[in-house]
């Protein structure tokens, strides 16, 4: 697993740290889990976008990624009904608020993010 984000506000995460860095964290500040896998296409492409977002809210929202090929991760996803890739989900005090599917333009996860943290 890449563990060296160079991002300070995005983090990898995977089945065993979960609870910790997304569900507990969660309940300081929104956390944005982006389920996603190296062979998607759409993941790639989204991807830029949520970092892009989530800075600018300058530490006011953290993004984790998990790479749902690794290791036990699938189990993540199982977990959370994720059908498709990539997956973005807002976790707010410790649950899951709202989600949305597929590759999308900045402009809409910036929305995404004001409806569910404002």
């Amino acid at each position: 697993m890449y563990r060296h984000n160079p991002h300070p506000r995005v983090i990898d995460v995977n089945l065993a740290e979960f609870d910790e860095m997304v569900i507990k964290q969660s309940h300081a500040k929104p956390v944005l889990v982006d389920f996603w896998a190296d062979w998607c296409g759409p993941c790639h492409v989204i991807a830029p976008n949520l970092v892009k977002a989530v800075e600018e809210h300058e530490g006011d929202i953290v993004l984790a990624k998990v790479e749902v090929d690794e290791g036990d991760n699938m189990k993540l996803a199982g977990r959370y009904n994720v059908r498709g890739f990539p997956t973005i989900i807002i976790f707010l005090n410790g649950e899951p608020a709202a989600h949305f599917s597929s590759a999308r333009p900045l402009h809409f996860i910036r929305e995404f993010i004001d409806e569910h943290t404002s």
